[in-house]
């Protein structure tokens, strides 16, 4: 059931019961307004009654006196019976005669008397004439009663619709609660199960957006523990080669050094000249080394004619390596114009690419192509190695690296493999 089912659902049979006691309460009105009809109806019989008898039991003067008292002790609904040329009683401002007078009727007065009928009971004349004041009361009554009826039933109507709200809208409390969850860092939204169609399938997309976040967060701490290898695995290399080949070279300099400094007064000019050679010597092959370390670690001037050197020196560095692979580099003369930040993507994720391949692939070729349409900049590399089954592309440190460094551009990574057919990278990047 969806919410609004339940909503109307529930609205429409407590409004109903609501009306059915409304109802009610008008029924009972209904009754005791007949009830009193009819007790009207028959006390005005029995002072007929009894005043015909009276007439016939005592003289005139004691009879009419009878007939006053009883005519005052007895009063009637609609009707007003008095003696007739007796005089008219006086009349207190109630509410009934305010509102009388708003409406236009009269409820006193000569007027209203003499329009009344003269019964003659032996000597004795009864006028009965009209009394407007209780079909007022009577109506006013009955406003009243209809009046406090629509505010019960406004006031339950108002309570009835903040329970149906409050109780339907208790799901998103839940929803509320699990997306807290998942921003606390757990894994599961954990809620529970809804009967309502609409929190359900909400339900269900936190749970996938739940579990999104957990393979993002997973991806991103197995790419924070690739990047710190990485960060260890230069720092060893670059220690390496700094004590494997600068070292040597440094102490080769310093030893010429201490023996032009220890055999300064004694060797000759052409032995001066071999020493300052073997320095000037060292001290070159100590800058190519430090260059071709710096170029490693970060290449400069990665711009379109920078980008364009630095690829070639690439390729070609890993094809003289004979690892087995013949590598083939394709792209336009001239390279569109990029950014210095783009060139280090492109030049980054080209050489991540060759180092998987020649680490992994067992492939034969590789192929290297860059091409520009549309406005964006296109890196394909492909080999036709033994590719990566797909359940490992979201565990390799290094494609994640690749993806990020894209993301951060703008552009998009798409990965393709197959156990047959190698493994295919296409990069997207916007040239401005």
């Amino acid at each position: 059931m969806d919410l609004r089912r339940r909503l109307l659902s529930t609205l429409g049979i407590l409004l109903g019961v609501l009306l059915l006691v409304t109802v009610l309460i008008n029924l009972s009105s209904l009754r005791q307004d007949i009830n009193a009809e009819i007790s009207a109806s028959a006390q005005l019989v029995q002072v007929l009654l009894k005043a015909g008898e009276i007439e016939h039991d005592l003289p005139p003067a004691e009879a009419a006196a009878h007939l006053k008292a009883m005519l005052h002790a007895a009063p009637l609904r609609h009707l007003t019976l008095s003696l007739d040329h007796a005089p008219l009683p006086a009349h207190a401002e109630t509410t009934t005669s305010w509102l009388a007078q708003m409406l236009g009727v009269e409820t006193s007065g000569e007027t209203t008397i003499q329009s009344g009928q003269l019964i003659h009971l032996g000597e004795q004349r009864l006028r009965i004439a009209p009394n407007p004041n209780s079909e007022i009361e009577e109506r006013l009554g009955d406003t009243v009663r209809l009046c406090i009826t629509l505010l019960l039933y406004s006031g339950a109507t108002l309570l009835v619709t903040w329970w149906s709200a409050d109780r339907a809208l208790a799901p998103v409390r839940e929803l509320e609660a699990g997306l807290q969850r998942l921003a606390d860092g757990n894994n599961e939204a954990a809620l529970p199960t809804f009967a309502l169609r609409e929190f359900s399938q909400v339900a269900s997309a936190i749970d996938s957006l739940a579990s999104a976040l957990a393979s993002s967060r997973s991806a991103q701490r197995q790419l924070a523990r690739q990047l710190i290898e990485i960060q260890e695995e230069e720092r060893r290399t670059l220690a390496r080669e700094l004590h494997d080949e600068m070292g040597q070279t440094l102490t080769a300099i310093g030893v010429t050094a201490s023996f032009l400094e220890r055999n300064a007064g004694q060797i000759n000019a052409e032995q001066v000249a071999e020493c300052a050679h073997e320095l000037r010597r060292d001290v070159r092959t100590s800058g190519e080394q430090l260059r071709a370390m710096l170029k490693g670690l970060r290449p400069h001037g990665l711009d379109a004619g920078g980008l364009v050197s630095a690829l070639h020196e690439l390729v070609a560095g890993w094809q003289q390596r004979e690892s087995g692979i013949c590598f083939q580099l394709t792209m336009p003369a001239p390279l569109p114009v990029v950014s210095e930040a783009a060139g280090l993507v492109l030049y980054r994720v080209v050489q991540e690419a060759l180092t998987n391949a020649v680490r992994h692939s067992t492939a034969g070729h590789c192929r290297v192509t860059i091409e520009s349409s549309s406005g964006l900049l296109r890196l394909t590399v492909e080999d036709d190695g033994k590719g990566l089954p797909p359940e490992n592309i979201a565990q390799s440190g290094g494609l994640l690296g690749m993806k990020e460094r894209v993301e951060m551009l703008g552009g998009t990574l798409v990965i393709s493999t197959g156990q047959e057919s190698g493994l295919k990278l296409q990069v997207s990047l916007p040239l401005q």
